[in-house]
This record gives C-alpha cells, sequence and structure tokens, in this order.
C-alpha cells in the first residue's frame, strides 16, 4: 500500500484521483487485482502529458542530485524542471552511474550506505509531482555488475563466455540483481545480444562469445538468475531485477569492427547468428530488451516496425519493453527529417522507452499531427506501467533500510578462476615446480588492478582487489623470491624499462609476463553525448568507441616480449584484455600462455592461484584467437566452402573456439546414439559419449557437441555447437556424459526464415573444441524424413 506521506501528498493534490467518488482507493490502486486491470484504470485516468512522460528517460541521473558540504544530498533544478515538464517521470537513468563520464566519485556520488537513500529522496519527489502518484523506474547499468560505487565488478562477459559454465553466471547475475534492488535500482542493462565477430571492435569484451549457442545459454542464466525462474508469478521478488537485454539486434557485426556503423546481415546470417541469443532471453522471461543503434536491411533498430513488432512481438510474442539505445531516436531525423517525426517513427516501430533523446519528448505534438495514433501511445505507456506495477512500486515505491547481499567478491573471484585459459604449456612448465625459488613478475599488468576491470566500471576504493604480482608474493610457496619489473607502458613505445625487467628475468628461474590491454576510462577521456569514448588520451585500448584497425598490443610490449623470452628464461605469458589480441610471438617463443580476458578487481589472485597449482584452468576459448587482424573473420562456424590459404599467410587461427588446456589430460570416445533418426518435432536424440582423465591430476573437461550438416535444403556451416557439459574428472575416472538433442538443437532456418524441422543427414561429433571437432570420429544421424 501506498506510505502514509505518499497518501498524504496525493490527497492533498487530487482528491478525486486518488480516492474515487464513492471514497475507495481507484482499482490501479488495489493490489489484489490482477496488473492489465490496475494498468487499462490507471491509464483511462492519464492526460495525453501524461502518458508521454511514462515514455521518457531523458535526464542523465547524476544531475538530479548533488551532494552538500555534510555528505548529504539534494535535488537539483534540473530534476525540478523534468518532473514539472512531464507531471511526473517515467524512467531515469543513471541515478547510481560513477564513471569519469558522469564525474561522479567517492566524494560526489552516492556508496553502498548511501544509494537507497538517494534513489528514495528522489522517488518522493517523483510522486509528489505525479497527480496519479506514479512512481519512476530507476535504470541502471549492470554489464559485470552494478556500475556504481561500492558495486560489485565482476568479470566482463567475454570472460563469462570463457568460463562455460551457466549455472556460476547464474548465481553472479544473482547477486547483482540484489545489489541493485538493495540500493534502490529497478531496471538492469545488461549486454547480452551482441555475438563477437570481429574482435576489433571495442565493445567485443560485453559480447559472450562467437557462437550463438554458447551466448544463448548463457543469456538464459542471465534471465534465471537476475529475475529468477518464475516461482513469484508476474511479480518479482524484491531481490530480483528486470533485465533488459542489449542489444537487439546484429550489432556485433558492424562493417569493420566500427562501434555503431552498418551491418551488411543478410536475413539468415541474422537469424541463425544474431538472433538465437535474443530469442533464448525472450522464452526464459526476460522483461525488455535494448534496440541497437546499427540498422538492419536499410533501416535502423530503433525504427525497425519489421524487427521490433513484426519478428519480436508478432511471431516470438515477446510482451515486454522495448528501450531504445541512447539517442538513437534522435538520430531517425537523418531520414525522417525532424526530431517529432523521428519519436513517432520510433513509437510506431515498437520502442516504448526512450534514453535521452528529444524525439519521444515531442509525442504529444506527434499524436496531435497525426503521424501516430494515440492507440500506440497507450500500448507502450501500458507496457511501462505494466512492469511497474510487476516491480510493486505502487505499494513500495521506496526502497528503505535494506540488507545488501553479500559475497560478491567471492562470486567475482570464482569467475575469474572458472575463465582463466591456458592456451599452451609446452614441456610443463606449469604449474610452478617446488624447484623454482625465484619468480620474476614483468609486464605493465603485473602490478595494476585497474586495467583488469573492464569498460563501465565505477571507481574501486583503494585496496579493493589484487594485482598479479600482489596474489603470487602472498601464495607463493614461502622463501620464494618474487621480483618485480613492470617493463613498459601498455600502450606507446617507451622501452627505457627493458633492461631493468631483463635483468630480473635472467636472474629468475620462471619470468611471468603479463601484458595486455585496457578499457579503463580516466578524466582525460573524451567522451560522446552517449558515454562512447571519443578521444582516448590514456591507456585506454579497449571499451566502447574504442576499435582497432589492427590487434596487435603496443609496440613496447612486443619489445618486451622479445626481450624477455631471448634471457631464456622459462616464460609464462598472461594476457589481460577484453579481446583476442593477435599475439602470435607468444605461442611460438613462451614457454606458457595462458588469457585472464578483464578478471576483475581479484582476478590477481585467479591467476596467482592457476600459475601456482593451487587451482586448475578450466576455461575455454569464447573466440578463436587470430594470428593477425588480416585474417579476419576467424570465426569457426563459417559456410562450409573451400577457403583457401592466404598467400602470405595461414587462413586457419591461432587458437580455434573452445580450446582450453588443463594440467591433465583427457581421452574421449567414439560417440553413439540413442536413435539413428529422428523427428525433431516431436523426439530428442541422446548422445552419449565416454570421457576419462588420462592424467595425474584432478581436472575439468568441456565436452561439446557439435552438429555437421551432410544433406540439407540450404548451405551448411562447416559446424554448428548445439550442445555442451563440464565434467570434472579425478586422475583415472572415467564417466559417460550425455547429452540430449531436440528441437531447438537440430531445427534450422529455412528460406521464409522460420526455424523448422527440415529433413536432413547431420554428423554429430564431440571433442574439446572446434577445430579438434574437424577430426572427430562423427555419429551420423537422420533428422526427420
Amino acid at each position: 500500500m501506498p506510505t502514509p506521506e505518499h497518501a498524504a501528498v496525493q490527497a492533498e493534490q487530487d482528491p478525486e484521483g486518488f480516492r474515487g467518488h464513492d471514497g475507495h482507493h481507484p482499482r490501479y490502486r488495489d493490489p489484489a487485482a490482477p496488473v492489465d486491470a490496475r494498468v487499462r484504470d490507471l491509464l483511462g485516468r492519464m492526460t495525453l502529458k501524461e502518458k508521454v512522460g511514462q515514455l521518457n528517460q531523458r535526464m542523465y541521473g547524476w544531475n538530479a542530485y548533488r551532494r552538500t558540504p555534510d555528505g548529504a544530498f539534494e535535488l537539483t533544478e534540473a530534476l525540478h524542471a523534468e518532473t514539472e515538464r512531464f507531471a511526473g517521470l517515467g524512467a531515469l537513468y543513471g541515478l547510481l552511474r560513477a564513471d569519469a563520464w558522469s564525474g561522479v566519485d567517492h566524494g560526489t556520488g552516492a556508496g553502498a550506505e548511501h544509494g537507497a537513500q538517494l534513489a528514495d529522496l528522489v522517488q518522493r519527489h517523483v510522486l509528489e509531482r505525479s497527480r496519479l502518484g506514479i512512481p519512476a523506474l530507476f535504470v541502471e547499468e549492470v554489464p559485470h555488475g552494478l556500475m556504481a560505487l561500492d558495486g560489485t565488478v565482476l568479470p566482463v562477459n567475454l570472460a563469462v563466455g570463457a568460463t562455460w559454465d551457466p549455472d556460476l553466471y547464474e548465481r553472479a547475475a544473482a547477486h547483482a540483481a540484489a545489489e541493485l534492488r538493495a540500493r534502490g535500482g529497478h531496471l538492469a542493462l545488461v549486454s547480452a545480444l551482441d555475438i563477437a565477430r570481429d574482435p576489433r571492435w571495442g565493445r567485443t569484451e560485453e559480447c559472450f562469445a562467437e557462437d550463438p549457442h554458447l551466448a544463448a545459454r548463457l543469456t538464459e542464466a542471465l534471465v534465471g538468475g537476475a529475475q529468477g525462474t518464475g516461482e513469484s508469478g508476474e511479480f518479482f521478488a524484491p531481490d530480483k531485477a528486470p533485465v533488459v537485454l542489449k542489444h537487439f539486434a546484429g550489432q556485433g557485426a558492424t562493417v569493420g569492427g566500427r562501434n555503431s556503423a552498418e551491418s551488411e546481415l543478410g536475413p539468415r546470417e541474422l537469424h541463425e547468428i544474431h538472433l538465437p541469443a535474443a530469442r533464448a532471453g525472450i522464452r526464459a522471461g526476460a522483461a525488455a530488451v535494448m534496440s541497437a543503434y546499427n540498422e538492419v536491411d536499410g533501416m535502423p533498430c530503433s525504427g525497425n516496425r519489421a524487427l521490433l513488432t513484426g519478428l519480436l512481438r508478432e511471431r516470438w510474442g515477446f510482451e515486454g519493453l522495448v528501450m531504445a539505445d541512447g539517442l538513437a531516436v534522435d538520430r531517425l531525423a537523418r531520414i525522417t527529417g525532424d526530431p517529432v517525426s523521428a519519436g513517432a517513427l520510433a513509437l510506431d516501430a515498437g520502442v516504448d522507452l526512450s534514453l535521452w533523446d528529444e524525439g519521444f519528448t515531442h509525442l504529444e505534438e506527434a499524436v496531435e499531427r497525426g503521424l501516430v495514433t494515440e492507440a500506440a501511445l497507450d500500448t507502450a505507456v501500458a507496457r511501462v506501467l505494466r512492469l511497474k506495477f510487476r516491480l510493486g512500486l505502487f505499494e513500495r515505491p521506496c526502497t528503505g533500510p535494506r540488507q545488501a547481499p553479500t559475497g560478491g567478491s567471492t562470486l567475482s573471484t570464482d569467475l575469474a578462476r572458472a575463465a582463466v585459459t591456458l592456451l599452451h604449456n609446452d614441456g610443463g612448465v606449469l604449474p610452478v615446480a617446488p624447484a623454482v625459488s625465484r619468480i620474476a613478475v614483468l609486464g605493465p599488468h603485473s602490478a595494476t588492478t585497474a586495467h583488469q576491470l573492464g569498460d563501465y566500471t565505477a571507481p574501486q576504493r583503494p585496496g579493493t582487489g589484487s594485482s598479479v604480482l600482489d596474489a603470487l608474493r602472498r601464495l607463493a610457496p614461502a622463501g620464494t623470491d618474487v621480483r618485480h619489473a613492470p617493463g613498459c607502458a601498455l600502450t606507446g613505445d617507451d622501452r627505457s624499462g627493458i633492461p631493468e625487467a631483463v635483468a630480473v628475468a635472467a636472474s629468475a628461474d620462471l619470468a611471468v609476463l603479463v601484458l595486455g590491454g585496457s578499457s579503463a576510462r580516466t578524466p582525460d577521456t573524451g567522451f560522446d553525448a552517449n558515454g562512447a569514448a571519443r578521444t582516448v588520451v590514456s591507456e585506454m585500448t579497449c571499451g566502447e568507441g574504442v576499435d582497432l584497425a589492427g590487434l596487435r598490443l603496443g609496440p613496447a610490449q612486443h619489445a618486451l616480449l622479445d626481450a624477455v623470452t631471448a634471457t631464456g628464461t622459462p616464460t609464462a605469458v598472461v594476457l589481460v584484455q577484453g579481446r583476442p589480441h593477435a599475439v602470435p610471438e607468444a605461442a611460438d617463443r613462451a614457454a606458457a600462455l595462458l588469457s585472464a580476458w578483464y578478471p576483475g578487481p581479484w582476478g590477481g589472485d585467479a591467476v596467482a592461484e592457476i600459475l601456482l597449482g593451487l587451482a586448475e584452468p578450466v576455461g575455454r576459448l569464447p573466440v578463436s584467437v587470430p594470428r593477425s587482424a588480416a585474417q579476419l573473420p576467424v570465426y569457426y562456424n563459417h559456410k562450409e566452402t573451400e577457403y583457401g590459404s592466404y598467400a602470405d599467410d595461414g587462413a586457419e587461427p591461432l587458437y580455434s573456439f573452445g580450446h582450453g588446456l588443463a594440467y591433465t589430460t583427457f581421452a574421449y570416445g567414439t560417440p553413439t546414439l540413442s536413435h539413428d533418426t529422428v523427428d525433431p518435432r516431436t523426439g530428442t536424440v541422446t548422445c552419449s559419449v565416454e570421457v576419462t582423465n588420462t592424467g595425474v591430476r584432478h581436472g575439468r573437461t568441456v565436452v561439446q557437441l557439435y552438429v555437421r550438416r551432410l544433406r540439407t535444403p540450404v548451405w551448411p556451416r562447416s559446424l554448428e555447437l548445439r550442445a555442451f557439459e563440464g565434467v570434472d574428472l579425478a586422475p583415472g575416472e572415467r564417466r559417460t556424459v550425455h547429452m540430449p538433442l531436440g528441437a531447438d538443437q537440430l531445427v534450422l532456418v529455412d528460406a521464409g526464415l522460420e526455424t523448422v524441422a527440415a529433413p536432413g543427414t547431420v554428423e554429430i561429433r564431440v571433442a574439446d573444441s572446434a577445430r579438434s571437432a574437424l577430426t572427430a570420429v562423427p555419429a551420423v544421424l537422420r533428422v526427420g524424413g
């Protein structure tokens, strides 16, 4: 029920609206009434101006408040003007956001202790300005943990993809949602739908994988963890948050890996590669999706009715919310001629909620001019209101004191540890042998946590997390001499520190060389109006707006790698990165090579534990690693054409999708099928394979099932991942793994762009990577017909 102060405000402002003529609350105030009935009742009471206000999310949330000298919060005139303009407020973005773009830090923003207090202060103001007492949605970035002061930072999505562990990620997503709700936030913006097809793209770190099946499984885990599995019916539990899945659709396929560029996608490529994760998320119950910047078949996604209405709503049955990406609606003015018609186009296409745009502020005029119908406006408003009712905001508009979840650092470290991928280990140099008493820790990433975090990260308090150097000094056996020299910076060609690093390496038994990139935003970074980096003057080499023409590391880093490996000291190279950099020299010259991705604040612990053998490496590549940018694309699931090599280089990636070594070895048997013929519309076939740990250490392998289509009505791909399962085995242990295959795994997209059970013959190949699947002994299955 409304709070007493809320009731007093509403009774004073509008006695007839808050309490009807019969003295009773209107039906939209009745918690026992069905949500749809409450929505209809409230919608019928709203003016056109109030309706338009519910579809706008124009303010940057950090402009809604300021800290006073005594540490309290006060609301700004900008917020007062915004709520006056719209007779309330539909949604507010980024109230808790803190980073270099917003300019919010620990001195000016709301930390864990004060986030809910700030949110409640703003919410009470919104309720006072709303004639009908409609609360605002507070929308926050949760790309890899809540992007707020004191929020738990998780490894980036690409690292999550490297875990191949949806259950672990589901637990992490649940924690992030609980943090958001405890701080007064409601709606979580999470990248999940972009597929990493070109690693030059600066937002590759936000992708789960180059493969649609792996991305779909992790998207399902995200929705299940953040929103819950539906036990509470249509309402969200107080520690669960509705998710906005970003970005719909095809943004990972922009030309040249350039941010927000066009996507030259045929409809089949769109449906086979870039839509499965979205469909999986929607089937899992995702509350919302965000329309992407790119265009599909000549029409930007936020104005693409065929995509947002024809496909998403009419064919897929999606009933949730569509939010436009920041300023995407205003971009439509390039084809409509002005912001008013741009807003009308987006609304008619299927966008319900804008972000920072002017176009949606003019929807009242658009309706009056006949550019869009009020019925279309009502449909969008109903979706926004429905989400607010499902969150219980009319009964509990304010958060109040709430216990924040604990254990975030443990979950973050667990994810980081599971993501570390051992790419090669010549001569078994890892784990570090007991005879190693002197370890040289080198490289620009060796003693920092700031560059382990990834883009979209709030400022961290001093002392948060651990670097590789910190962790090795703490975890190495007593008496181990751990020496350090950075050698060079992440960017540039200053090699003055290399001689010191070479001297330290030469006197050691093992060199640990930590190289990579950075997505760390700094105050001197220039930003576009949507927050993308525009002018990079720091060590930022990845992240939104930081696209690369090549995939090499900084020249000084390559020089350091050459110099350290030339000493003859066995060298383990660790790459901390948000994209797969092309470093073939490390594969050729280093004794061991690992990718830690952006592992989060506690990534140093994860890396050190694996180097020392305190934990087993279990990560697997979520993307193929190229030898050079000139090879691109190198993703494994290309069309099955006889690709030739280049005259000056090979065409195969350096390491293939799914690859990852352990400190033990595994043997896979020949797969067997429960049936040799299946109708995927009604039946399921089970593939079984025996897996044995043939080494002397405990380990985990990821059993990967690929389909290769032999007889098919359309041109096939070389391989398609259709199932996977992680298996932990003790030395000598043998286990039979059973993987069911049903309609979702066996159907294909037909000429009419429908997923159908087309008859054909497929090979089922089971292996530990896409490359090894090409030579694995297959089982043959007849599908349909």
